[in-house]
């Protein structure tokens, strides 16, 4: 065998392995979520046996009336009949009550699984450290929690039902016939032969089909969502006809994938269906020949038909339930494997309580690198002193907002550690270093709500006092009292009814109510006019007293409230002084306060 042929086999190999990986991780997700439901699960499958063993019972009462209860009417006797006739109708009175009692059941079922793992994606999602959401498209989370689950949904509510009512049914309609005539359940259970081959060509293929309806379907959803989110940027660069044509790219794959689903449906679905009348004309031909002769009765002939059909009836249904299981699994694949994802940043087995936290910052030794393995910050060595302004200045790429991620422990260092008043962050606990450490950045994301409940983000139990005590501190309080409701005003979506520098304010607000040892501001006034600017600047000087601070700015306006700059270069630093100092040397930041000074005049 050639060295490609061997290579080719491994890869192979490598994809079974990984498929069948997948489907245990899907395997595990299915039972986690039924365990706890299982004595409603036993209920509900008592309901269908009980169920579909009255329905079944339908053609065998007739062939019992035209064999027995006729012959003994045509004697004068009624008793049989009535006693035939009572019992038919309480199967059927019994097939729909029961019927209605399974459906109700699983319906219950269905969507307490569906609260379960809704509740869990969302969890998860909130769970996972920066590193993931950064490459992890927002459009495919939303994918997980809408088209996912609703595939999923769709198997649950209906898909479930149909294949196990319909399994249950044909079980009891071929043990049945058997018991009735073994000749004729013979040929029912011949006829399963090429049903399950039918079926079994079907699955191979419709699983890969149906796989590749879900990975396109979650792309067009992806591509929309990013571009309804970026519509100002679309629209501001009249880049409304390329993002259509790739729309349509993605929408004309998704139809393809769509319709070799369609395609391999019409062929099982006619085929299933040929099997099922070829059975039931060739019952109807031997049995037929066997009355003649005499050796069948005719209600047997009857019964044997009437299994015959119904036997193929739940298969249409069963049918739609592999349509349904393969997208339904192919949403379970991709669910499954967003919640096994493991956070990055994890919460310590043991953590170091921090009662008081002072804000001393050290960065020992600390080594950083992304995934591309490109080291971003070789070896930092750090202190910043408790109560001390730092602002960090450098060209894009240099490392600033690194240390701001290692400092919130959004990120954790390959090598050293990153320690707040002699603690490594990774002994901290949660809670405890989210309420030491809080990050202010350009964006100023306001949620749904009212302005007090915004301000309110980081100590939910705060009294209203204390939210405008901490408005008033940063300087929002004014503008707040202006606006229709006051503090009860909602800022509609993403703070849209809120300037920009109106927005910022807020989240100073939010920062100086949490009340934190250490602050990290990350390009906090970089998208502000000169007016929004100036405002702002008020604030950030109120907000910074008395605790550590790290400013990351390229607007030195913001740099000049600072006690310490860093000039970063190459994950180095490699200027360290007051503003002041800085200025009337020689270096980096002297040149960029220069050419800041000569743009303002």
């Amino acid at each position: 065998m050639s060295l490609r042929g061997v290579e080719d086999e491994d890869l192979l190999h490598l994809d079974r392995e990984r498929d069948r990986a997948v489907r245990r991780r899907s395997r595990r997700l299915l039972g986690s979520l039924l365990r706890p439901l299982r004595l409603r699960l036993a209920a509900t499958v008592a309901l269908v046996v009980l169920a579909q063993g009255a329905k079944a019972a339908g053609p065998l009462l007739v062939a019992v009336a035209v064999d027995r209860a006729l012959p003994e009417l045509q004697a004068g006797r009624v008793d049989a009949a009535l006693l035939v006739a009572g019992g038919y109708l309480g199967a059927a009175i019994a097939t729909g009550v029961l019927t209605a009692a399974y459906i109700r059941s699983a319906a219950a079922m269905s969507q307490a699984i569906l609260f379960d793992l809704r509740t869990r994606v969302f969890r998860q999602t909130q769970r996972l450290s920066l590193e993931f959401h950064e490459r992890y498209t927002s459009g495919r989370i939303i994918a997980r929690q809408t088209s996912d689950l609703e595939a999923l949904k769709e198997l649950l509510d209906s898909g479930v039902n149909s294949l196990v009512s319909g399994m249950v049914y044909m079980v009891f309609i071929l043990g049945l016939l058997l018991a009735l005539d073994p000749l004729s359940g013979l040929l029912l259970l011949a006829a399963a032969v090429p049903m399950i081959a039918l079926t079994r060509w079907f699955q191979k293929r419709s699983q890969v089909a149906y796989r590749g309806t879900r990975t396109a379907s979650a792309r067009v959803i992806v591509h929309f969502v990013e571009t309804m989110t970026g519509i100002r940027a679309v629209q501001a660069f009249r880049r409304e006809r390329q993002r259509g044509e790739r729309f349509t790219e993605l929408a004309d794959d998704y139809r393809d994938a769509t319709l070799e689903t369609l395609r391999l449906n019409g062929v099982y679905d006619p085929g299933l269906v040929l099997i099922g009348n070829v059975t039931v004309f060739a019952v109807l031909l031997v049995d037929g020949f066997r009355v003649l002769d005499g050796g069948l009765a005719l209600g047997v002939l009857i019964a044997a038909v009437l299994y015959s059909k119904r036997f193929f009836a739940p298969i249409e249904g069963m049918g739609m339930f592999y349509n349904s299981f393969q997208s339904a699994a192919a949403a379970l694949e991709k669910v499954s494997g967003l919640l096994e994802e493991e956070p990055g940043i994890r919460r310590p087995e043991r953590p170091v309580p921090l009662p008081h936290p002072a804000g001393r910052l050290d960065f020992d030794r600390v080594r950083f690198a992304y995934a591309d393995g490109r080291d971003v910050l070789p070896r930092l060595e750090l202190s910043i002193p408790a109560g001390q302004t730092v602002a960090l200045v450098g060209a894009t790429g240099a490392g600033k907002s690194t240390i701001a991620k290692l400092v919130t422990r959004f990120y954790d260092p390959v090598e050293g550690g990153v320690r707040l008043d002699g603690v490594d962050l990774r002994e901290v606990d949660f809670p405890v270093l989210r309420s030491s450490i809080v990050m202010v950045t350009q964006e100023a994301f306001l949620f749904s709500g009212s302005i007090a409940d915004n301000i309110a983000l980081g100590r939910p139990d705060a009294s209203d006092e204390e939210i405008e005590a901490a408005a008033q501190a940063v300087g929002a309080h004014e503008f707040i009292l202006q606006l229709p409701d006051g503090y009860d005003t909602d800022v509609n979506k993403r703070g849209s009814r809120l300037s920009s520098g109106q927005r910022q304010l807020v989240s100073f607000a939010r920062a100086f109510l949490a009340d934190p040892a250490v602050l990290v501001l990350d390009e906090a006034t970089s998208a502000l006019d000169l007016p929004s600017e100036r405002l702002v600047q008020q604030g950030l000087e109120r907000l910074l007293r008395g605790r550590t601070a790290i400013i990351i700015a390229h607007r030195l306006s913001t740099v000049e409230i600072a006690d310490r700059v860093l000039v970063i270069d190459g994950g180095r630093i490699v200027e360290d002084g007051s503003p002041q100092e800085l200025i009337a040397a020689t270096g980096r930041f002297a040149s960029l306060h220069a050419q800041w000074q000569a743009s303002l005049s």
